[in-house]
């Protein structure tokens, strides 16, 4: 490559979730409340256009991210504490109203229950685009998640999570017949995906040639992988591809990739789950770079 001359040559084959409507639900509860929470006035609660954020981990790390507008966080009368304090005293501080519900209005709300008693309403996640997501690297070298049609919300989020924690630059997704940033993704992140780069395009296939174009090499996962995924020298700017649950890469996909490397399965099941397959690489991805900056000093 141009910038980083590398032993390993090519080897080429060829928004939003829009909140439940609240049924009956068509005040705010003018209950005792938590200091800084300001109780309602039996005004209508309107979510049409609105983007739902629910949990405390979620809620917290996307009022520090300041990536979204927020309308409004409801907190419930039932629950008391310092962790639900923080986040009051945080919209207090940058003047976010606060409104006091009961539990069951949550639940309307979130559209389940696992809210901890917190949710948000707030604009959609803001898309990064392709060549500002390459630009902000965070290491030495480039590391971008690509999810060639991950459909599941919980592997999304899992996966959002795990990137984040291994310090990629930001995750890849296609615009249609996928998973998109919603508020079940961001509960499962833990509010990573608040703070991760995520970037949406039209065709997979045309993306990794543009990245490539921008001297990074691209890894596929497949389990036809000739070569194990600890096989492959990390320490250089790359791209982690990742295919669909049962799926897999599409084959346009995987003749676009430059490595396409399988994970050894020891037992009775042919694959992992795809965000613990991202966690395997990514952190193998980790170490070989740990291990060769502690080799240079």
């Amino acid at each position: 490559m141009s910038s980083e001359p590398h032993e390993q040559r090519r080897h080429l084959a060829s928004g939003s979730e829009r909140a439940p409507r609240l049924g009956g639900i068509n005040r705010i509860s003018a209950e005792p409340r938590m200091d800084g929470a300001q109780p309602g006035h039996h005004a209508p609660c309107k979510l049409d256009g609105v983007n739902i954020l629910y949990g405390i981990n979620t809620v917290t790390e996307a009022l520090k991210a300041r990536g979204r507008a927020f309308t409004w966080v409801a907190v419930a009368k039932e629950r008391k504490d310092i962790r639900l304090q923080r986040i009051i005293d945080e919209c207090r501080k940058i003047g976010v109203p606060v409104r006091v519900l009961s539990r069951m209005e949550l639940d309307e709300l979130a559209g389940n229950t696992a809210h901890q008693g917190v949710v948000a309403a707030t604009s959609a996640k803001q898309y990064s685009d392709l060549d500002d997501l390459v630009a902000a690297r965070r290491g030495e070298r480039s590391l971008i998640v690509v999810l060639d049609g991950v459909e599941d919300p919980h592997n999304l989020g899992a996966i959002l999570r795990t990137a984040d924690a291994a310090g990629a630059d930001g995750v890849i997704i296609p615009e249609r017949r996928a998973a998109a940033v919603t508020g079940t993704v961001a509960k499962v992140s833990a509010g990573a995906s608040e703070h991760l780069p995520v970037a949406k395009v039209t065709n997979i296939s045309r993306t990794l040639e543009e990245l490539k174009a921008k001297d990074l090499w691209i890894v596929g996962l497949d389990e036809r992988g000739e070569q194990t995924y600890d096989q492959v020298d990390y320490k250089m700017h790359c791209a982690i591809v990742l295919g669909a649950e049962g799926k897999g890469l599409h084959d346009l996909v995987r003749r676009h990739c430059d490595f396409l490397v399988s994970i050894p399965m020891l037992g009775q099941v042919p694959s992992l789950n795809v965000s613990v397959a991202a966690g395997i690489v990514l952190y193998e991805v980790v170490r070989q770079r740990r291990l060769g900056a502690s080799k240079q000093s």
